[in-house]
Formats: structure tokens, C-alpha cells, sequence
């Protein structure tokens, strides 16, 4: 997460003080997806940040559509009953966020339509006069196309309308839009600071916003975009010494082996998820992001081949002898800066594939613990060791990056990710896909050195408007998966074979601490923090490895 400036006294980050932010729009533009996607960001900051919707509250506190007033939605005059009820869910909206901002909370997402001027109006007065700072985020979309999705894909899936036909509940939801049409009043007053997003970020138009914490927020809302995607995660192969932080070596054979068997799995399992909603594969192109170290973006080679490799290296001393098929298919180019490089396939490749490499997604550096395994580093840094198991988030230990660290230097990549508008397969370390998966799925900050990655698990993330649904697939049971027993030249000690033995010696990228008393977080278990995993499905890991 983003390193603090500092702490004021009152506990809030940045100097900024308590932000409410009201959000602005008709129905079915976008402010939901907006709302959750800047509270991720935000706690990933550090920042203390909640969302209010009152529509989930009315939901919560009257029940679905069919339990409400006829006159509920509608414009004109209202009934007593009617008024009584949207006036409760208004107050009791206003008493959540008062009452966190009351418990050190810092900001709030008020995701409500607040169309009308004089609404907002009073209640950006009413929270200006007690020294919380307002910022009105109007979202506008004119696409019917995104409307339509939104609605489809959103809206007729929520309470309101559980049981109803699909195409009766989108035509009654038209007709809600309709209403709030007639009354809605776009936001041209100049009175507060307010962000105007244009089709979920196609423009962005901005007024009187000041402060640095403001200034992120606008920086992130810049960034993101509602378009259909997946996201895929997968540890990069074995290599030939995996031991060692320093020895940038390549894949071992098995590591080849790997690399294509993830190719095959990828390549069906995305195919199969686009068929389920409607997209043609051919029509998307699958992006692929690596760091620069040799193993990680060997592993994305065999996307860059027509067919896969009919055999696999058996001597690997560097990248000139990996297979010639795909350094033929290769072209390499590097922006100004040198930060990243893409590889693109020619025209002989059936996939529409683009890799890149990012330097900022290397695996953490374990400084003088490289190499070691935990009772090593138990025995000869015990004092160091005692405070990593206190806090293995925060703990850097001697010419070390801590898990924060990594996180700070990650963050460029996590709005990289937010803007990344085609389906992505992340190839990496397990240390950095802890970090992107602990912000995507919204885990706190002491989880992330938990999560174990499993080479041969593959993580399929999908962002929607309410989070994200995972699910977790199992494709690999060869050598090297969990750093299992294999040595360098890739024999089995004399009564292992057959047998699952962990290589410790590559500390942070096999190695999941236990934290605060809670147990490591799988892959599995990640899929069953999403709503949407689905058991015991074609390709579904069945245990938690």
C-alpha cells in the first residue's frame, strides 16, 4: 500500500482530514462500480474508507421492490407512508456514516442517486459546518450500450428483482429510469468540489479539487473503466535454482513442461468462461504480464507459438537455448524509460497475445535470509526472526524488502491494472501475486504474507460492480509445484519419488506465515471468499493446495 506522508494527531492519513463524497447520477451509470472500486483503492492506501449505499440499506431495512409503496419510485406526490419510509432510509443512511466517521473513520462514499440540487445542497452544508470536507462525483453515461450491460448485469440480478422475469425486470427498471429522468438536475453548481465522469471514465472533468489525498482519488478515477474482463493469476515455472533470490536462472525442463501445460489450461478455461457470457474468444486479445526475471517470462513463451513444443530442452544454461520456435516468434521493444518491455506474437500465432514485462513485479527481496529455510533463519537471526513472526507484513529483515515495501513498490502496477481494459494473465511470484490478489479481493494488510500460492493452481478473477468473484482451478501436479522436491539437476532423493517434499530454501516465494493466529489463506480459500465460487465444477481445485 501507499507509504503514509504522515499521521496527524487525530489518527487520519495525509493530512486530509474526513471526506464525504456524494455520489451523483441516474440509475444504472455507473456510481456503484465507481464506489467500491475507489473504497478498494483507498483502503489499500491505508486510508480508513467506507461506502454507504442506500440502496443496499433500503434493501436491507424494507426489502425488495415488490414489499415497497406503488408510489415508491414514482414522481408526484407521495403518500405519508411513502415519505415516512424514504425519510427512515435517508436518516438511518446518514447515521452509518456519522457514526464512522465517529470511530476513526476518514472517508465515506455516500452511493446514492442525490439528483436533485437542493439535496445535496443541504447535505453538503450540513457536513461542511462540522469540518468534514465535501466532494460531489457525478457520473454521466450516455452509452446505451453500458446502460444496457449494466442493467443486465447488475440490477436485475439484486433483490428488487429475485423471481422476476429478466426482460420484465429490465423494462420496469427503464421505467424507474425514466422517472428519475424528469427530475433529475445535473451538477453545474460550483459551490463545492466536484469530479464529472463521463461513461466510466471515456472523459473526466474536474473543479476545485485540492489536497493530496484528493488529488489521488481524482488521479485513481482517471484509471478505471466497467469493460468485461478476467483476470488470471499463475506462479511462474520451476527454473533450474530455485533456491537463490540472486540467481537469475531459467527454467528447469520440468519448468518447460509447465509452461505449456499452462498454456493448454489457459487458453480452454478462458475460452469456456468468454462462451458462458457471450463473447467470442477470437474477437479478444489476452494480455500477459511477467516481471523481467528469467523464469517469469520464459513461462509466457509457449502463448507465442502456433502449436506447442514437441519437445522440451533438456540443458537450459540461459535464454539462448530455450526453444527456437518461440525466440523466432518474438518481437521485442522497449519504451524510453526502460521500465518495460513487449513481446508480441507475429502473425503466425493463433492467439491474439500480447506479453509484457514489468520490473516493478519482481519477487521480494529476502536480503541476507536468501537461501535459507525458516528453521535457518530461525536459528542463526532469532532476534530478527521473533519479530518477523510478531508482524511478517511490516518485519524487513537485514538488506530486505518487507511485505510493505513490495506493496509500495506495486502500486503502479495496481492502477496499470485498473486500466487494463483486455483480459489479463498475471505470470509471477508468489510474493507479488499475494499483494495483487490481497487488493483485488480487498484483504487487510497483515493477511498477505498468508496467502499461498500454489504452482499449478490457477486463480480466476472476475472485477464486477459489488467486488469480485474468484474461482480456483488445479491444472499441475509435476515437479516444483509448492517448491516441491526436486533438486537442480531434477532428481528425487533415493525413497522420495512419488512424494511431496516443500524446497524451503526459497523462503518468501514458499514459504506462507501464519498471522495474528489465523491460518494460511489457498487458493481454495480465496475462491471461497467470493460468493460466485462454484464447488466441485469441471476444473475446480477440490482440496487446499
Amino acid at each position: 500500500m501507499a507509504a503514509p506522508l504522515y499521521t496527524t494527531a487525530s489518527g487520519l492519513l495525509f493530512h486530509a482530514g474526513k471526506i464525504l463524497i456524494l455520489t451523483v447520477g441516474l440509475p444504472a451509470r455507473g456510481k456503484t462500480h465507481i464506489s467500491r472500486a475507489l473504497e478498494r483503492y483507498l483502503r489499500w492506501m491505508g486510508v480508513k474508507t467506507q461506502v454507504v449505499s442506500l440502496g443496499d440499506y433500503r434493501r436491507k431495512t424494507l426489502g425488495g421492490t415488490k414489499k415497497l409503496p406503488p408510489d415508491y419510485f414514482t414522481l408526484g406526490e407521495k403518500s405519508p407512508e411513502t415519505m415516512a419510509l424514504r425519510k427512515m432510509v435517508s436518516d438511518g443512511c446518514e447515521k452509518l456514516f456519522e457514526d464512522f466517521f465517529e470511530a476513526g473513520g476518514q472517508v465515506v462514499i455516500y452511493d446514492a442517486n442525490n439528483g436533485s440540487r437542493t439535496t445535496r445542497q443541504a447535505l453538503a452544508e450540513k457536513y461542511d459546518k462540522q469540518g468534514i470536507h465535501v466532494i460531489i462525483l457525478e457520473s454521466v453515461c450516455d452509452n446505451k450500450e453500458v446502460i444496457e450491460t449494466n442493467i443486465r448485469n447488475v440490477k436485475i440480478s439484486s433483490p428488487d428483482y429475485r423471481g422476476w422475469d429478466p426482460d420484465k425486470a429490465v423494462e420496469d427498471y427503464y421505467g424507474r429510469i425514466r422517472d428519475r429522468e424528469k427530475s433529475y438536475e445535473t451538477v453545474e453548481e460550483t459551490t463545492w468540489p466536484f469530479i464529472r465522469i463521463i461513461n466510466v471514465g471515456e472523459k473526466i472533468m474536474v473543479n476545485n479539487i485540492r489536497g493530496y489525498l484528493q488529488s489521488r482519488i481524482v488521479f485513481f478515477l482517471m484509471n478505471i473503466h466497467n469493460r468485461p474482463r478476467m483476470i488470471y493469476f499463475a506462479r511462474s515455472g520451476q527454473s533450474l535454482i530455485e533456491h537463490s533470490y540472486k540467481a537469475d536462472s531459467d527454467l528447469s525442463p520440468a519448468g518447460w513442461e509447465y509452461a505449456e501445460r499452462l498454456k493448454e489450461f489457459v487458453v480452454e478455461r478462458r475460452a469456456k468462461s468468454l462462451e458462458q457470457r457471450g463473447f467470442d474468444p477470437n474477437d479478444r486479445r489476452l494480455v500477459i504480464w511477467t516481471s523481467t526475471r528469467r523464469r517469469a517470462h520464459h513461462t509466457a513463451w509457449p502463448f507465442l507459438t502456433p502449436t506447442p513444443s514437441t519437445s522440451i530442452p533438456q540443458q537450459l544454461p540461459l535464454a539462448a537455448t530455450a526453444p527456437q520456435s518461440a525466440v523466432a516468434r518474438n518481437v521485442v521493444t522497449t519504451d524510453e524509460a526502460g521500465e518495460l518491455t513487449e513481446t508480441k506474437a507475429t502473425t503466425g500465432s493463433p492467439l491474439k497475445v500480447k506479453v509484457i514485462e514489468k520490473t516493478q513485479m519482481s519477487e521480494i527481496n529476502p536480503g541476507v535470509w536468501d537461501g535459507l529455510t525458516p528453521d535457518q533463519a530461525r536459528k542463526f537471526y532469532s532476534e530478527e526472526w521473533a519479530r518477523f513472526v510478531k508482524d511478517p507484513y511490516a518485519f524487513r529483515a537485514p538488506r530486505a524488502e518487507s511485505y510493505h515495501d513490495l506493496s509500495v513498490r506495486l502500486e503502479p502496477i495496481l492502477i496499470e491494472l485498473e486500466r487494463e481494459k483486455e483480459d489479463l494473465l498475471i505470470i509471477g511470484h508468489s510474493s507479488v501475486i499475494r499483494c495483487l490478489l490481497a487488493y483485488l479481493i480487498g484483504l487487510p494488510a497483515s493477511e498477505i504474507p498468508a496467502i499461498e500460492i500454489a504452482r499449478g493452481d490457477l486463480l480466476e478473477v472476475v472485477p464486477t460492480s459489488y467486488g469480485v468473484h474468484s474461482q480456483a482451478f488445479h491444472f499441475w501436479d509435476g515437479p516444483g509445484r509448492r517448491g516441491e522436491g526436486v533438486d537442480g539437476d531434477g532428481d528425487q532423493e533415493e525413497g522420495e519419488v512419488g512424494k511431496s517434499r516443500r524446497d524451503e530454501t526459497n523462503f518468501y516465494e514458499n514459504y506462507a506465515e501464519d498471522t495474528k493466529g489465523k491460518k494460511r489463506m489457498t487458493a481454495m480459500d480465496l475462491g471461497f471468499l467470493s460468493p460466485s465460487i462454484r464447488e466441485g465444477g469441471e476444473g475446480a481445485m477440490a482440496d487446499g493446495t
